[in-house]
């Protein structure tokens, strides 16, 4: 006997994207949409009943809310027995509360169709979904490395120097110095060779090819 599909709830302030996310779910046959609202609000008031399983469903969480209004609402709907997937808008909000509060996943806007469907059914299936580099931003969460300061420890990891860090940002060098000094109070590291491991160690490191100042474009000497 066939598995039952896996019922999933949209919960999305964008109608566009909600949209998207539903008629993604219709071409699955081992998925079915249980509901599409846009708030939690309006879950409230058209409640899914449970499944075969007892639990009402995956919900897929798409709202543009601040950081702990976001983390209430996922700790809300998991009391209520969803597992919840967060698909986050904005890169600058914080997703470490909504994983604290019980999201079993966590996307961006820019993920690949196949990717929120991979998402759906491991976290149906029990599991978590947080992809890489999601990932990494969660590890680094509780050390509050501000973009910046992620940014120049990745060049340090480089081989850049302070003064072509300084220039290749737009920034002082003196502001690059700061910025240093704040990181190896957070990382608890003092020399270069371990803020260059640090930032290895959490994929920090640019894309760029060739360390150092072969990673510059050719100079004239």
């Amino acid at each position: 006997m066939d598995a039952d599909p896996c019922r999933v709830v949209v919960v999305g302030d964008c109608p566009l994207i909600r949209l998207g996310i539903v008629q993604l779910i219709a071409g699955e046959p081992d998925l079915q949409l249980a509901a599409a609202v846009s708030s939690v609000e309006e879950l409230d008031e058209h409640p899914v009943e449970a499944g075969a399983d007892g639990a009402p469903g995956t919900a897929v969480l798409n709202l543009r809310l601040a950081t702990l209004d976001l983390a209430r609402t996922v700790s809300r709907l998991c009391a209520r027995g969803y597992a919840v997937i967060v698909v986050s808008a904005a890169a600058h909000i914080d997703l470490a509360p909504a994983i604290r509060a019980g999201a079993r996943g966590c996307l961006d806007n820019q993920a690949e169709q196949a990717e929120l469907l991979s998402a759906m059914r491991a976290v149906a299936a029990g599991e978590t979904y947080v992809p890489g580099p999601l990932a990494v931003h969660l590890l680094l969460a509780p050390l509050h490395l501000t973009d910046r300061e992620q940014e120049i420890l990745g060049r340090v990891a480089s081989g850049d120097t302070d003064r072509e860090i300084a220039a290749l940002l737009g920034i002082s060098e003196h502001t690059v110095h700061s910025h240093l000094d704040r990181l190896r109070d957070k990382i608890g590291a003092r020399r270069r060779a371990d803020l260059t491991r640090f930032a290895i160690e959490y994929s920090l490191v640019p894309p760029t090819p060739g360390r150092g100042r072969s990673a510059h474009p050719a100079r004239g000497d």
